[in-house]
This record gives C-alpha cells, sequence and structure tokens, in this order.
C-alpha cells in the first residue's frame, strides 16, 4: 500500500465518478477531518451514500472505510511531526517566504519523501533488481532532465564497484543501445510521474529485447510502471511553487542509495578492491 495516503488519493481523482471525486476531494480538502469522522458522517458531510465512501475505499485496495481512515491518519500525523520538527503551520512554499522560512520548508518536504520512500519501499522487489544488477552483462540506465542526473549518480556509484554500466541523456541513443540487450542485461528507467515519452519507449524497446526491465517512478499506474518487469516507487509531493524537480530528486536518490547498498551487500567482498582501486586513482596526485 502507499505510504502517502493522499498522493494515492490524488492520483485517483481523473478515474472517479463524480460521487467517488467528491469524498475524494473532501478528504485531500482537510484530511484530519476524515480521522474524526465516521462512514455515514463523512458521506452526509460529500452529500453521498454510503456504499459509495466504501467503494471509494476499495478502489484504493483498502478492505473498507476503516482501513481507509487508518492509513489518512498515519499520513497526517508524520505530515503534523515533520512541521512540529521545524515549527512551521504548513510546509507549502509562499513566494513571500523569508529565505529561513524556505531552507525550513524545503528541509521539511525533503525529510518526508526520504522517509515516506522507505516506508513504502517494497523489499522483495528491491532485492530482485539488485540481485538481477550483481548478475548483469552490463546495465543501461535511461532517464530524462532531473531524473538523468539521478542515473548519472547511479552509473558513478556501479562503475567504482566494476559493473558494466552506461547512461546516455540522448533518447536516440539511449535506444540504440536499448534494441541490443537481452536476458542478461537489466534496464532501470527513472521518471518521477512515469509519463517521459523517451524514457518508456527506451525501457520497452529493451524490454521487448529480453532485458530485465526496471522502473523507478512515483506512480504505479503510470505507463512506464506498467511496462516494466518490476517496479521500485518514490514517494514525493513537489510543492505548487516549484521552479523545478526538487523532493522528487531527492527521493530519487535515497533510492538510489538503498539499492546500490544492496548490490555491495550481495557483491560481498569482491566490490572492496574495485573501491580501493577507484578511490587511489581519483586521489590527488603525491610527489614522491
Amino acid at each position: 500500500m502507499d505510504a502517502d495516503v493522499l498522493a494515492l488519493v490524488r492520483r485517483s481523482v481523473p478515474r472517479l465518478s463524480a460521487a467517488e471525486a467528491r469524498v475524494a476531494e473532501t478528504i485531500l480538502g482537510d484530511p484530519t477531518l476524515v480521522v474524526d469522522l465516521a462512514i455515514n458522517d463523512l458521506a452526509q458531510l460529500c452529500s453521498t451514500s454510503l456504499s459509495t465512501v466504501a467503494r471509494f475505499a476499495q478502489s484504493l485496495g483498502f478492505s473498507g472505510y476503516r482501513e481507509l481512515r487508518v492509513a489518512v491518519a498515519r499520513t497526517v500525523t508524520l505530515a503534523q511531526a515533520q512541521q512540529a520538527r521545524f515549527s512551521l503551520d504548513t510546509t507549502a512554499i509562499d513566494p513571500e517566504d523569508e529565505p529561513s522560512a524556505v531552507a525550513a520548508k524545503l528541509a521539511a518536504q525533503e525529510i518526508d519523501a526520504i522517509e515516506k520512500t522507505a516506508l513504502g519501499l517494497d523489499a522483495a522487489a528491491l532485492d530482485r533488481v539488485a540481485l538481477a544488477v550483481v548478475a548483469a552483462r552490463h546495465i543501461d540506465l535511461f532517464g530524462q532532465a532531473a531524473s538523468s542526473l539521478t542515473a548519472q549518480d547511479l552509473q558513478q556509484k556501479l562503475a567504482r564497484i566494476g559493473c558494466s554500466v552506461a547512461h546516455s541523456a540522448d533518447p536516440h541513443l539511449a535506444l540504440t543501445t536499448a534494441s541490443l540487450r537481452g536476458s542478461d542485461d537489466v534496464v532501470i528507467a527513472f521518471s518521477h510521474g512515469g509519463e517521459t515519452l523517451e524514457v518508456v519507449r527506451a525501457l520497452e524497446v529493451a524490454r521487448d529485447a529480453g532485458a530485465l526491465s526496471v522502473a523507478i517512478t512515483s506512480v504505479a499506474d503510470s505507463t512506464l510502471a506498467l511496462a516494466a518487469d518490476v517496479v521500485l516507487l518514490t514517494h514525493a509531493q513537489e510543492s505548487p511553487f516549484r521552479m523545478a524537480a526538487m523532493t522528487s530528486r531527492i527521493a530519487q536518490l535515497a533510492l538510489v542509495d538503498i539499492l546500490f547498498v544492496r548490490v555491495v551487500q550481495h557483491r560481498g567482498e569482491p566490490v572492496v578492491i574495485p573501491l580501493q582501486l577507484t578511490h587511489d586513482a581519483a586521489a590527488p596526485g603525491r610527489r614522491r
């Protein structure tokens, strides 16, 4: 289940009926209300029926409204804890915020993204990817824009332990290399929203060629996620006042670090030598 139920509710809105959408909008408008309201009270507030509220909860993957309330309460508690940690009433950034407020709000958002990504991690999927990377003949990493930076970070990490790994921000080159992959290869594609066409296409080409395809995204039912063999989910909500990917990038980097540590653990002792060699090679030159 999604570590951030409010993000799950937000993503569900486009596919809901009008009555169910009113339930979703009420929850998103004031999540603390739902924590205290019984199902009949929420139904009355949304001008709908008990069965509609129950059906809405089940459409999100919950057994019923009671389980949905518990999940909302957990998410609300985490959000309140982050705000209290930084003495904030809200983590939403306002154009008039002072530098100290911007710093505190961004820190709260990014800590929240890392925490939810870690708590919502599918351990079995993570280890499937880590073991596949250890055994892979070659690993290709696909990502555009900010997700390209995350792909580069993983490329540098894997290269340091002797993996054959490549990343290209050129979508045409990505497609070319993807078409040459096979059953001994792994491809990992990064896209926060999971709808970057160039990334989706590269993953599909590599998957069809026989490679294990991995999607790292925040949207479980995105085009990228549905096209992949394995999905690793991040959990990050960008501020409406955003100039570039921020919390989404932080969540991706946290997931990359977790994946890399698992790869190192599965590789065992052999990683010590390449790590030392690459460290020495990059160290400042010393005079004899």
